[in-house]
C-alpha cells in the first residue's frame, strides 16, 4: 500500500496534465459548437489505454522496487543484479553505484593489506620481545629472594601484556588460527594455575580446587588465554582470602574470588572494550582490554561468559562450556 501511494504521487502530475489537455479540447469544441462526442470518446479511449499502460508500468516498478529492497539487505560486495534498462537516467545511476562499489572494493583491499602488514609486524615484534623476556627469566632463575620473586612476577606480567597485544590484533583477522579439538578441562586449568603459583604463594591466597573431569571441544591456546586473564584479575583484586575453581551444572566453570568486587553500575559494562570501571580508574593500571578479549574469544569458541559480583564480597566469573557441535580437527 505504501508503494502504491508513492507511485500514485509520482505519476500524479502526468494524470493531471492528461485531464487538463482533455478539458482544453472539450472547452474548445464547446466554444465552437462542435460535437463534444468527437472529444469525449477519444478521451475515454485514451484514458482506458493510459490506465492499462500505468498498470503494466506499476507492476514493473513494483518488481524493481522489491528487487532493490532485497539487494539493500546485502553488503556492497554482494550487490549484484542491478536493473539494466533503456532509461538513460537509471543507467547513469547504475554506473555511479558500480563505480562506488569498485572504489569500496579497492579501499577494503588496501585496508586489509595494511592490517595484515601491521599484524605481521607485531607478530614479529612479539617473538623478538620474547627473547629478552626469556633472558630475564633465565637470569632470575638463579636467585631465590623476595626481590627476585617479585621481578619474576613482573616479567610474567610483561609476557601477559605481550600476549594481549597479539590476541587483540589477531581477534578480527581472517586467518585467526583457531584449531578445535577435544581438550581436557582439568589440564588447561592446572596449566593456567601453575603460571600464577608464585602470586598465590606471595599474596598468601588459598586455592580451592578439585580435579575437573570434563572434556570439551575448543581451542586450547585461546581458551587457556581466557583462563589466565580471569585468574590474573582475581589475583590482582584479591588482597586476602581464596580463589576457588569449580564445575557446576555439569558444564559451567566458575572462578570465584573473595576480592574487592565490582560496583553495580560497572557490572553491565565490564566486557566493553576499554572500560575500566571505578576500581580500574582508581588503580590506574587497568587497560579495559582483558575481559573484552575474553568475551570476544569465548564467542568465537562457542562458549558464553558472564559475571556476578558484590563489592567487598567478591566476584564470580561463569564460563558456560556448552556449545554447538564443532568439528574436531
Amino acid at each position: 500500500m505504501k508503494f502504491y501511494q508513492m507511485y500514485r504521487k509520482q505519476h500524479k502530475k502526468h494524470i493531471l496534465i492528461f485531464i487538463l489537455f482533455s478539458a482544453i479540447f472539450l472547452l474548445i469544441f464547446f466554444l465552437y459548437h462542435l460535437p463534444l462526442g468527437a472529444v469525449f470518446y477519444p478521451t475515454l479511449l485514451c484514458a482506458v489505454l493510459g490506465l492499462g499502460i500505468l498498470s503494466v508500468n506499476y507492476r514493473r516498478a513494483k518488481r524493481k522496487h522489491e528487487r532493490l529492497r532485497e539487494l539493500s539487505k546485502h553488503s556492497a560486495e554482494l550487490m549484484e543484479g542491478f536493473f539494466k534498462s533503456g532509461d538513460w537516467l537509471e543507467d547513469d545511476y547504475r554506473q555511479i553505484i558500480e563505480a562506488l562499489r569498485s572504489e569500496l572494493r579497492h579501499e577494503k583491499d588496501a585496508m586489509n593489506l595494511r592490517y595484515a602488514n601491521m599484524v605481521d609486524y607485531y607478530t614479529i615484534w612479539v617473538h623478538q620481545i620474547k627473547t629478552p623476556i626469556a633472558a630475564l627469566r633465565l637470569y632470575l632463575s638463579g636467585e631465590d629472594s623476595e626481590n627476585a620473586r617479585r621481578m619474576k612476577e613482573e616479567v610474567f606480567r610483561i609476557e601477559q601484556y605481550v600476549e594481549m597485544v597479539l590476541a587483540f590484533l589477531r581477534l578480527d583477522f581472517e586467518s585467526t588460527d583457531y584449531v578445535f579439538a577435544k581438550c581436557d578441562l582439568d589440564g588447561m586449568v592446572r596449566g593456567a594455575v601453575k603460571k600464577f603459583a608464585g602470586q598465590f604463594i606471595r599474596k598468601k591466597i588459598a586455592l580451592v580446587y578439585e580435579p575437573l573431569e570434563f572434556e570439551m571441544v575448543t581451542d586450547e591456546k585461546w581458551f587457556s588465554f581466557c583462563l589466565e586473564q580471569i585468574l590474573s584479575n582475581s589475583l590482582k583484586y584479591t588482597k586476602a582470602g581464596t580463589v576457588s575453581i569449580t564445575l557446576t551444572g555439569g558444564s559451567t566453570l566458575v572462578i570465584r574470588d573473595t576480592g574487592i568486587g565490582i560496583a553495580p553500575e560497572d557490572l553491565p559494562r565490564v566486557f566493553e572494550k576499554g572500560y575500566t570501571g571505578y576500581h580500574g580508574r582508581e588503580d590506574k593500571k587497568a587497560s579495559g582490554i582483558g575481559l573484552y578479549l575474553c568475551r570476544r574469544i569465548c564467542e568465537n569458541l562457542g562458549h558464553s561468559i558472564f559475571i556476578e559480583s558484590e563489592p567487598g564480597v567478591g566476584t564470580a566469573v561463569f564460563l558456560n562450556l556448552e556449545q554447538k557441535k564443532l568439528t574436531v580437527e
